[in-house]
């Protein structure tokens, strides 16, 4: 599973947020000039910088790791994703 594919488990896990909703809202954690349109096209290419995965992690509550392979975890409850 791709890295995309688990921040769209992620916007469900979290109330069902759109991936537009994401976009505004990493704008609004200081990340760049993240349109929609541009947070789309990342996703099809996962081509996410470490900076744009650090907001997504506070943007969402969860941490991201890359010890033996790739996982969120929500911060709140503990899940891996």
């Amino acid at each position: 599973m791709g890295i995309a594919e688990k921040i769209r488990i992620l916007l469900v896990k979290r109330g069902n947020i759109s991936e537009a909703e994401l976009a505004r809202r990493l704008v609004a954690a200081g990340c760049g000039n993240m349109s929609a349109q541009n947070f789309n096209n990342k996703m099809k290419r996962e081509t996410f910088s470490r900076e744009e995965i650090g907001k997504i992690e506070e943007v969402l509550n969860c941490t991201y790791s890359l010890e033996h392979r790739e996982w969120f975890t929500l911060n709140d409850t503990g899940e891996e994703i």
